[in-house]
């Protein structure tokens, strides 16, 4: 089953060393083995059959390698957000050139102020989409969102985060009907009717994998998470994210993927 056909990446830059992080016990990051990281998430996309953008790093912004946060892609247009941690809001106006490239400018939409939204509060699952109120998603943001969808013909329904810095750092859907969960997400509302894996507390981070084509690419150190995704079937490659954990980072947080 083949549903995407292209990723845009961005190169890390060396300033990511100063990036927002909940979690400076974990230190900062390594940037040459970032870099490194990089490469290799970047060969494990390529073996998924897409075409891959790989965007210039930019120092202005130490967080600007988390690609998915400045715009949200789906099948029928691109939305630009409006993010909502304010060293990072400038992000939204360095994605559009790339966006241009598959979109035409009646298919860009954009959210404007005072709706915040951040792409990693945001999981598509078919033409319905689940949107996280965060720290850095607002109402007025989701508001904005669930308009610019339904002109479309996709739906949209909010989920209120309580411990999670977005909505995809605690649950992703891999297709199939499958969705990874952890923490708060085991037993939400509105999850009802997904065959639901519960990821064990201590590999929480790894809930943060990404379907690619029928391939589901997982992060490196979880044996639980790595055992479940294989169990159900799926081509399975492995990535090791250490240095963007310590940004609060993971696997979908680098690409977007359309």
């Amino acid at each position: 089953m083949k549903k995407f056909s292209h990723v845009i990446v961005r190169r890390p830059c060396r300033a990511m060393v100063e990036g927002i992080t909940s979690a400076p016990e974990l230190g900062k990051p390594d940037y040459e083995l970032a870099m490194r990281e990089h490469d290799d998430y970047i060969s494990a996309l390529s073996r998924c059959d897409v075409d891959i953008t790989i965007l210039p790093a930019d120092e202005r912004y130490p967080d600007s390698c988390f690609v998915e946060d400045p715009a949200l892609i789906t099948k029928a247009c691109a939305i630009i957000t409006n993010p909502g941690a304010k060293t990072r809001n400038g992000e939204k106006n360095e994605i559009i050139g790339a966006v241009r490239e598959f979109f035409p400018a009646d298919k860009i939409e954009y959210i404007h102020d005072p709706g915040t939204l951040e792409g990693g509060d945001v999981m598509m699952a078919g033409d319905h989409f689940y949107v996280g109120r965060s720290a850095r998603t607002n109402e007025e943001g989701i508001k904005q969102l669930t308009e610019i969808l339904a002109k479309y013909g996709m739906t949209c329904s909010e989920v209120k985060l309580e411990e999670v810095l977005h909505l995809k750092t605690g649950v992703n859907y891999l297709e199939d009907n499958n969705m990874l969960v952890s923490g708060e997400f085991v037993n939400k509302e509105g999850f009802e009717k997904y065959n639901k894996y519960e990821i064990p507390e201590n590999e929480a981070y790894a809930a943060n994998c990404i379907w690619v084509n029928g391939t589901v690419i997982v992060p490196e150190g979880y044996p639980t998470v790595l055992e479940t995704v294989k169990s159900l079937g799926y081509k399975v490659l492995v990535v090791d994210t250490s240095e963007y954990r310590k940004l609060d980072g993971g696997l979908s947080c680098l690409s977007l993927r359309f």
